[in-house]
């Protein structure tokens, strides 16, 4: 029964009491958005806005999921100056995802065999996008029980061994350091990653239509065009760059499927297993593909209806079926058409040279994760610039010109660290598997299960604490990887040099 419903049989002594504001205010309250913004512009639009909330006004939502059971609850009224939509969101997460580590897959499958390759897979995706709703689950939670905060992934973490045994409650503060470091070093592998694969592809078309210049004159050519772009500041803005790079994503990857399904050899001539040294790659590899747990809290953190994030249809995990059978398809296929030259990193660097629309593929996707570098770079800079911003300016207004200084500086001399990595080991596929084993298995296999046991206990574990059991499974499997493909991606790194 609505609260509209609930004054429409009141006694005569309500009857006489209740002025007709006080019934109108009553009738207001129970109309639902959709309604409300019906009468007037005004009213419609600052329903719009997420940050919007009458004092006078209190929505009634029948429809919502349990946890969405109140129009006032702090998780949906959060005070965004530029919030993204449902479409934003799922642009920015599909470009978190699908970036390099798409186009390394056939090299994963060449060191695992497509069976454990195309079974790994999926498996892989299913556990990581598990362990992205965990992150998500655990920051709604904790974050309603500090008002309806916002939580980034190391406050999570932190505020997690907070509540776990009071023998684990004294390393909250190290947790906290220590998740904010392997983001750091997730997401600057990944940026350099980035770096060294647009240089890469802009060298292989030089070098076809004009000169053969050295590596590092690309790596320098990149710098400031990069430096100019990652200048930008705030997320909302960089959703045109996502939707070009995404288009020209999902362009280079229809015609890379034409390369791979043109006269696709017998299956019989790749192996169906790899050798068990090999495996570690594998997993090092596939963990860095799904390389989105990064940007998941701060996606959902800046959406206008973060309520459609979660959910069996909603925006992660539309965005992650989708990654995670691309993932497969180009792992397997690649594989298949190009065996075991699958060494270099990139399927773009086996398309034939002399093909022009393989040069044009070359060219577009080069330009598309150099317009998705920001992204990545997004996680890192918002966790190193605050403690910084402290230390190196004494005006606190983020638009102070000594602010601006210090923060583009910050910025600049950031993204020449990315280049310094990127001279160092310039060899893709090697720098790939060394940040996936190394980092990316920490953030998407161990941390997630790990807040969600010590978020739940101790008495929401479920029936026969089902919930410990599977996160202590996950927990195993991600360091299992983290070590042994750290091992192997460290060893190959020093064969190859």
């Amino acid at each position: 029964m609505s609260l509209a419903r609930s004054y429409t049989e009141p006694d005569s002594r309500m009857k006489e009491s209740t002025s007709t504001t006080s019934i109108q205010l009553h009738e207001n309250r129970a109309l639902s958005p959709k309604q409300v913004g019906k009468n007037g512009n005004d009213e419609k639009q600052h329903l719009l806005d997420s940050d919007y909330q009458s004092a006078e006004t209190s929505v009634f939502m029948e429809e919502e999921p349990p946890f969405y059971k109140s129009w006032d609850d702090p998780m949906i009224n959060r005070k965004l100056e530029h919030p993204l939509s449902n479409f934003e969101t799922l642009v920015h997460l599909l470009k978190g995802n699908i970036g390099t580590g798409i186009l390394a897959m056939p090299d994963a499958f060449r060191n695992a065999g497509w069976i454990i390759g195309l079974f790994g897979t999926l498996m892989m995706g299913a556990v990581c996008t598990h362990c992205m709703h965990i992150m998500i689950g655990v920051a709604h939670h904790l974050g309603k029980d500090c008002g309806g905060c916002s939580l980034s992934f190391a406050d999570v973490m932190e505020k997690s061994f907070e509540r776990g045994p009071k023998w684990i409650q004294r390393y909250s503060s190290a947790a906290r350091c220590m998740t904010n470091i392997f983001l750091c070093i997730t997401q600057m592998g990944f940026c350099c990653v980035y770096f060294v694969f647009v240089a890469a592809n802009l060298q292989e078309v030089v070098k076809h239509y004009f000169y053969d210049i050295d590596f590092f004159w690309f790596l320098t050519f990149l710098l400031v065009p990069l430096v100019l772009l990652n200048w930008i500041r705030n997320l909302k803005f960089l959703t045109p760059f996502s939707l070009v790079a995404s288009l020209l994503m999902t362009a280079g990857l229809v015609i890379i499927f034409g390369y791979l399904l043109h006269n696709v050899p017998s299956i019989e001539s790749i192996k169906t297993i790899g050798q068990p040294q090999s495996l570690a790659l594998f997993f090092g590899t596939a963990v860095y593909a799904f390389e989105g747990i990064g940007v998941i809290l701060p996606l959902e953190n800046n959406m206008r209806t973060p309520c459609a994030f979660g959910g069996w249809n909603g925006v992660l995990n539309t965005g992650m079926v989708f990654t995670t059978c691309l993932y497969t398809a180009v792992g397997f296929f690649g594989y298949l058409k190009y065996g075991d030259k699958c060494d270099l990193g990139s399927v773009t660097l086996y398309l034939p040279p002399n093909d022009l629309l393989a040069q044009m593929v070359r060219l577009m996707m080069a330009i598309a994760i150099f317009f998705s570098f920001p992204l990545q770079f997004y996680v890192p800079f918002n966790i190193i610039w605050p403690p910084l911003k402290s230390k190196l300016t004494r005006d606190k207004c983020d638009d102070s010109n000594e602010s601006l200084i210090a923060e583009y500086t910050t910025r600049t001399i950031l993204i020449f660290l990315t280049f310094l990595l990127a001279v160092a080991v310039p060899n893709l596929g090697a720098v790939i598997t060394l940040v996936g084993a190394f980092s990316s298995s920490a953030l998407a296999l161990i941390f997630p299960p790990m807040v969600e046991i010590l978020a739940c206990y101790p008495d929401r574990w479920g029936e026969y604490n089902y919930i410990v059991w599977k996160d202590i499974f996950i927990i195993i499997f991600g360091f299992i990887g983290f070590f042994f493909g750290t091992y192997s991606a460290v060893i190959n790194i020093m064969t190859l040099e």
